[in-house]
């Protein structure tokens, strides 16, 4: 969580955001869905489209396209983005993946899904977003990601992206992480992978993800460094 608090001090270096608006989130409880709808209304300076925490889709592309390969057995395979805000992961996807891909972007703040199916579908003289392989879908839906029974059945996705999103919710307790989690790998197929991408040690996220993803096997990926900061890529998936 440091690096986030440290970006919401400098946000408006990529979106924007007025410093004294980062710096009470920084000092907030980030589970709170009203502090991100005021954060995702701040206006937009120049070409700036999507907001990306820690980092966005180019620097972990690398990871992602090689697992989609993996998942291509489902044609195409489903990847659901946890948390997705106003993030370039979701459409980085879309329009960058030469396969087919279908994403899902769920998040709690119906200003961050405004914003993100306004820049889906052209609105406000933009131009739409063209997928990079004709077969390849986006769509974004209103949720809570500790309660995804509305987004999916169980075993839907082959990839569950998490960028931030369980520092986010634990910052209001552990419980609403482990619940979290726990959907995350309900919708996950039993052969996919689950991804949390933070700046948390692992030395403190490991024995976390140990416990709620038992039967799991659970891995660590070092990312970066990013803008000087070291990043994880925490990831579980299916042991057989």
């Amino acid at each position: 969580m440091a690096a986030l608090r440290r970006t919401l001090h400098v946000a408006s270096l990529a979106a924007g955001t007025h410093r004294a608006l980062a710096g009470s989130l920084a000092d907030s409880c980030l589970a709170d869905r009203c502090l991100w709808d005021k954060l995702h209304a701040q206006p937009r300076q120049g070409s700036v489209r999507t907001f990306d925490w820690f980092f966005g889709y180019e620097e972990v592309q690398g990871l992602l396209l090689p697992l989609l390969q993996e998942a291509r057995s489902a044609c195409p395979p489903r990847v659901l983005d946890v948390g997705c805000g106003t993030s370039n992961l979701c459409t980085g996807l879309y329009t960058k993946c030469p396969h087919p891909v279908d994403v899902l972007g769920v998040d709690f703040s119906p200003v961050a899904l405004a914003h993100m199916n306004s820049l889906l579908e052209g609105g406000q003289g933009q131009t739409p977003l063209s997928p990079g392989h004709l077969a390849s879908r986006l769509h974004f839906m209103q949720a809570d990601a500790q309660n995804l029974e509305p987004v999916a059945p169980s075993g839907s996705f082959q990839l569950v992206l998490d960028k931030g999103t369980w520092d986010a919710v634990a910052r209001g307790g552990l419980p609403g992480a482990y619940k979290l989690l726990s959907e995350c790998l309900r919708v996950l197929s039993p052969q996919g992978t689950l991804i949390q991408f933070s700046d948390e040690d692992p030395d403190v996220r490991l024995p976390c993800l140990e416990q709620g993803s038992r039967g799991w096997a659970v891995t660590v990926q070092e990312l970066g460094p990013f803008r000087g900061i070291t990043y994880f890529a925490y990831m579980v998936r299916g042991c057989n």
